[in-house]
């Protein structure tokens, strides 16, 4: 049996951090779950999120993926703990879960001198406070300053956010009641993997000296480090260099719009989650 990296969002956002993980390592296979059908997560309660993921990485241990990347800030906020303390152990302990809130709070206090981070993420993200909390562990100097920008998802899912007389507006406004939190603010985290392809236009609407972080590269160095320090979870991921991509939304709808994140179309296949 293949046993290929799986990777799993709410929806499309996940694309953006399995694109850098892939042209890291393009010889293994992978299979990615994208929840379309209930998507967003971002505004749904903890124990919503927790019963949808779980749903998704037992369907995705099926499938026989020995790691499952939770490529959703929301999921790895809400779920991912309980899921690798209270499931995993029963469902396979050889199996592995991560998320991407870890590695991106191991490096980010890297990037500031002025030791202000501002973050931006769903109203979920945001409310769970897991970037502060795990920020305190690694970097306790830093301060946090969060803010949820609900709009940004459904800009970039509907493909609005290329019409800038409607992007613009709503870009403008969350970037500016962030920095109002803090004058000292010199590094902005995107915590929703959707945010990278606004990041064009939040980068013009900012001066050059405010660092603009999204995940994909970090998310796909601390991939590559994790498995260098697991040779044994490594040689049981299949290389045929294979890419599949399935969702619980419309599989048509699904492939035309992944290619917004993918960089082209793909075909996807529509699958259902108990």
């Amino acid at each position: 049996m293949k046993q290929p990296i799986g990777i799993f969002d709410s929806g499309l956002g996940g694309l953006t951090v399995m694109k850098e993980i892939h042209a890291r390592h393009p010889e293994y296979d992978y299979l990615y779950l994208g929840d379309s059908a209930r998507s967003p997560y971002g505004p749904k309660d903890f124990e919503t999120v927790y019963q949808y993921t779980l749903e998704a990485v037992t369907w995705l241990f099926e499938q026989g993926c020995p790691l499952v990347i939770l490529a959703c800030n929301t999921a790895s906020a809400k779920a991912l703990r309980t899921i690798q303390q209270r499931n995993l152990p029963a469902m396979d302990p050889t199996k592995r879960v991560l998320g991407v809130i870890r590695p991106t709070t191991e490096v980010i206090g890297d990037y500031t001198t002025t030791r202000h981070v501002g973050i931006l993420g769903t109203k979920g993200t945001v409310d769970s406070g897991s970037y502060a909390i795990e920020l305190a562990k690694a970097f306790p100097d830093v301060h946090v300053h969060q803010l949820a920008c609900p709009a940004w998802v459904p800009l970039v899912e509907s493909g609005d956010y290329l019409d800038l007389e409607k992007a613009d507006p709503l870009i403008r406004e969350c970037l500016i009641n962030l920095l109002e939190l803090s004058d000292d603010i010199d590094t902005i985290l995107l915590a929703c993997t959707h945010y990278p392809l606004l990041m064009p236009r939040i980068r013009a609407m900012l001066p050059p000296d405010i660092n603009v972080v999204s995940q994909g590269d970090i998310v796909a160095e601390s991939l590559s480090a994790y498995l260098l320090r697991h040779p044994d979870m490594e040689e049981r991921i299949s290389r045929d260099a294979s890419l599949t991509f399935c969702t619980t939304g419309d599989p048509e709808a699904f492939g035309h719009a992944a290619g917004i994140f993918w960089g082209n179309e793909v075909k996807a296949v529509g699958v259902a989650l108990k």
